[in-house]
């Protein structure tokens, strides 16, 4: 029988495991928040896709920087390409998922923006062509990621691997590394 307390401790003990280990993240994460601020400061956005739950989280960090995380602001120039359920259902039929962030990177980047790809496994072709796509524009790439980094840590400019084979806690310091960018960017932008 399926223990509930015990799968709860459980979950908690890995994710524990992984947050002690997230210092490890601090010399790439700097460069994401560095990167960031010199686009933005160039005019230029940042540009986040993922699936399911990445595509979700894409959605979120959009968000916060287009509205704001905990400063008051300008608002950042900022979007998830998860979002418009035309362009998404209009490529998929017809063309295929795996170009859809490809034809919205073609069409959306330019080559002073930040163009992040979610993906927990660094295997899902659409996000590895989306960011092929983006440098081939010039923009500067990033791939949130996690397992060994897959095909995708070879595509990024700048490839954050997180250690750990279980999406959830990808996934987790994933959002963990977000929500710091986003508060980074937010001190950055307010000091100018």
């Amino acid at each position: 029988m399926f223990d509930l307390k015990q799968s709860y401790i459980n979950n908690v003990k890995q994710h524990l495991e992984l947050f002690n280990s997230i210092e490890q993240y601090l010399p790439v994460a700097e460069t994401l928040a560095l990167e960031c601020f010199d686009a933005l400061g160039k005019g230029g956005k940042i540009v986040f896709f993922g699936n399911g739950g990445s595509a979700a989280d894409s959605q979120h960090l959009a968000a916060e920087f287009v509205v704001r995380f905990k400063k008051e602001r300008q608002a950042l120039a900022s979007i998830a390409l998860t979002t418009d359920t035309s362009i998404l259902t209009a490529h998929t039929n017809d063309y295929e998922f795996d170009t859809v962030f490809a034809r919205q990177v073609e069409a959306l980047v330019k080559p002073e923006d930040v163009v992040i790809g979610l993906t927990t496994s660094g295997t899902s072709p659409n996000i590895n062509l989306g960011l092929e796509a983006a440098n081939n524009i010039g923009a500067y790439t990033v791939a949130l990621t996690g397992r060994d980094g897959g095909k995708v840590k070879d595509i990024a400019k700048l490839p954050i691997i997180i250690k750990n084979d279980i999406t959830a806690r990808i996934q987790e310091a994933h959002m963990f590394i977000g929500h710091w960018l986003c508060e980074a960017i937010d001190e950055l932008v307010t000091q100018q």
